[in-house]
């Protein structure tokens, strides 16, 4: 069973920066493309961002896109670095990770995830 843990979240002003992590553990990891989402009380699940197994196609929700950049440095290591950040941004984060076959589509939507995280809350104060 695949376990995510994410970090990094916290409280920092509007135009400030965080970095996310999300760190995993469990068998065949480097099949694994990944995404951030993220969600507010009353609201469902948002995309933010994901990447694939191999790094090499990457995707952004518009609301993010120019602030937020998605990595990975490794099988086991993923982050959100987040900039220039919004009151809209504060939500309680989530990362999530897909097994996938090298030439499958990034999934956006957050019913094609089969493994998450528990979340980290972001908050930017205006």
């Amino acid at each position: 069973q695949v376990r995510l843990v994410e970090s990094g979240g916290g409280l920092v002003q509007a135009g400030g920066s965080l970095r996310l992590s999300c760190a995993a553990s469990g068998p065949s990891l480097s099949r694994l493309s990944m995404g951030w989402f993220r969600q507010t009380p009353g609201k469902e699940r948002e995309f933010v961002a994901a990447i694939s197994r191999s790094g090499s196609s990457i995707m952004y929700a518009d609301s993010v896109k120019g602030r937020f950049t998605i990595s990975r440095d490794n099988s086991k290591m993923w982050y959100l670095q987040m900039n220039s950040l919004k009151p809209d941004d504060t939500a309680v984060y989530y990362c999530a990770a897909k097994s996938q076959i090298l030439t499958a589509p990034l999934p956006i939507n957050d019913q094609s995830y089969d493994y998450w995280g528990q979340g980290t809350q972001v908050t930017v104060s205006s």
